[in-house]
């Protein structure tokens, strides 16, 4: 069977929800484990994030800018999900996983007050932002199911990069690669949450949302792509020149800055430290000391963009399974993919071996494509 029908016929399966039941039930226990340490007997999840998290994968949204469409009441007793009337069918057909109990609210009800009573306790449920840091420390770790999804939408994300700017031109308009990219993504099943595209003229944005300008010579694109609850994100660049001296040797340096910030990025090491070598490591490779404050690093990637961003006030705790997305980047070059940490080191998610690459410190990562 082709590749071609392969797809087709993918696509044509009606979707169940992405749940794995040894993840959900080892999950389950990670947020019990939460109600022991506080002495409570229900937390009420009502953040996207946390919603597919626990869910594992299941779309919890309408837009993407808007609140979550369910809210989910984790007690002693079981899961009861709460959602509106007119959400409930698809729901049930096609994300809600086996042992979750659904209920429903007016579409004009409030679901976080439904959610709160569904349960056997008489005691309010413990609120998710009371309970965040905890949550966030559940999430580090990824599970062998979704550990597999997320290496899967990192392939094929870094395929999408590939095809989508191999075929770019001069000519081609910041807004016609976005949308290229776009198309793809969503194709791809995935929901693109960031995407950014630059030109030569507008290389000093560090977050450039297309405009309608030309790429010129030199271009940069950022593609952050979720699915099944998963974001992954990746930067690449490509140009239509052999590119400037100064040019070349930024990008070399840029890839020395995240090369360090890889080695540091090993088990137990704390974030607000990884982050104080982030800023040293800048100076160390000949970018200004101001560098890192111009846009922040990355950090821990997975149910959220960034779970957290690395700062100095971050103390999380660096676990294997972990997955990170570091963007180092200086005056027109940048350097971002999506990892995770194995017990045989950092494996990329977001690669595409058709894309070019230099060997950094033992790893291959991407270059400028010439086109």
């Amino acid at each position: 069977m082709s590749q071609t029908t392969t797809t087709a016929a993918l696509r044509r399966e009606p979707r169940v929800a992405p749940g794995a039941p040894a993840d959900r039930a080892i999950k389950r226990r990670r947020v019990l484990d939460i109600l022991d340490a506080a002495g409570r007997d229900s937390l009420l999840l009502t953040t996207t994030t946390a919603l597919s998290w626990y869910l594992d994968g299941s779309r919890v949204h309408i837009s993407l800018a808007g609140d979550p469409i369910a809210a989910l009441l984790v007690d002693r007793d079981g899961d009861h999900l709460v959602t509106f009337n007119n959400e409930a069918a698809r729901i049930a057909a096609e994300e809600l996983p086996a042992g979750v109990n659904l209920h429903t609210v007016p579409w004009y009800g409030d679901l976080h007050q439904a959610a709160a009573a569904v349960g056997s306790s008489t005691a309010p449920p413990l609120a998710e932002a009371d309970a965040a840091v905890q949550l966030r420390a559940a999430r580090q770790q990824l599970l062998p199911a979704e550990s597999a999804r997320y290496s899967h939408l990192g392939a094929e994300l870094a395929g999408i990069m590939t095809d989508v700017l191999s075929a770019a031109r001069p000519d081609t308009t910041e807004f016609e690669l976005a949308s290229a990219l776009a198309g793809r993504v969503v194709a791809a099943g995935a929901e693109p949450l960031v995407l950014l595209c630059n030109g030569s003229s507008r290389s000093t944005f560090r977050h450039p949302l297309a405009t309608h300008s030309p790429l010129g010579r030199r271009a940069m694109a950022v593609a952050c792509a979720r699915r099944d609850g998963l974001i992954a994100n990746i930067t690449r660049w490509i140009r239509f020149d052999a590119g400037t001296p100064e040019e070349r040797d930024a990008e070399a340096r840029i890839a020395a800055v995240e090369a360090d910030i890889f080695d540091a990025t090993v088990p137990g090491a704390r974030l607000d430290r990884i982050f104080a070598g982030i800023q040293a490591a800048y100076v160390r490779h000949g970018f200004g000391a101001d560098q890192w404050e111009q846009h922040h690093q990355g950090g821990p990637a997975g149910y959220a963009g960034r779970d957290p961003r690395a700062t100095s006030a971050a103390t999380d705790t660096v676990i294997l399974n972990q997955a990170f997305t570091w963007n180092p980047s200086g005056p027109g070059v940048k350097i971002e993919d999506t990892v995770q940490l194995t017990a045989s080191g950092l494996q990329v998610l977001t690669v595409d071996p058709r894309w070019p690459v230099a060997t950094v410190n033992g790893l291959d990562r991407p270059v400028t494509l010439q086109l």
